[in-house]
């Protein structure tokens, strides 16, 4: 699994939470007469319509209703997040790292927002600065599986072959059956056995 999948992993994992924190609102809505509840305007109901539009595969439709929610609800970062996911999905990474910005400039200590950075600078061969995002999501949260296989896979591209085995150890330290951080290590491990008996 690549870099792009296992973040789109994580960030699905994220969007599945946040439809399940959108449903029990809507539930506790039902029970209140305030007509403004029932409003499809109202923005928690647009980004739960846009949670399940993804989920359905309708991309467009997603993004859509998440750019009429964040005009109605200015500075949630987790709405501009999801926009910025969505455009990177659909390739516009330039785009995308906008959005990821300002929902950075909100929420510094979201460490999802700093994988996916990390991501898109990994993209655009940006090391230096990728590595500096994968820092801080680790400061934030270094019990995270899925940033040490990422930094594993970035310093795997940057030729620190060593220091990518250790991040894949330190995944797998947290999770011992990350099969993607075992399927890394692995390898990396064969192809070392594999110079070694060359060399002799």
């Amino acid at each position: 699994m690549t870099l792009f999948q296992i973040l789109m992993f994580a960030a699905s994992a994220f969007f599945a939470f946040r439809i399940y924190q959108h449903i029990q609102t809507l539930k506790d809505l039902e029970t209140k007469d305030t007509p403004e509840y029932s409003s499809s305007f109202d923005p928690k109901i647009l980004i739960e319509r846009a949670d399940e539009a993804y989920e359905e595969g309708d991309l467009k439709k997603s993004l859509e209703l998440l750019s009429e929610a964040n005009a109605k609800e200015r500075n949630n970062p987790d709405t501009i997040f999801k926009i910025g996911y969505i455009l990177q999905k659909q390739g516009s990474t330039s785009e995308a790292l906008d959005y990821y910005n300002q929902a950075l400039e909100i929420d510094r200590d979201n460490e999802y927002i700093h994988n996916a950075i990390a991501s898109i600078y990994r993209e655009n061969r940006e090391f230096a600065s990728a590595k500096m995002h994968l820092n801080e999501s680790l400061e934030i949260n270094g019990k995270n599986k899925v940033t040490y296989y990422n930094y594993g896979n970035l310093l795997v591209d940057m030729k620190h072959f060593e220091e990518a085995k250790q991040m894949y150890k330190k995944a797998l330290e947290i999770d011992h059956d990350f099969s993607e951080a075992k399927e890394e290590l692995d390898k990396m491990e064969a192809k070392t056995t594999d110079e070694n008996s060359t060399n002799l």
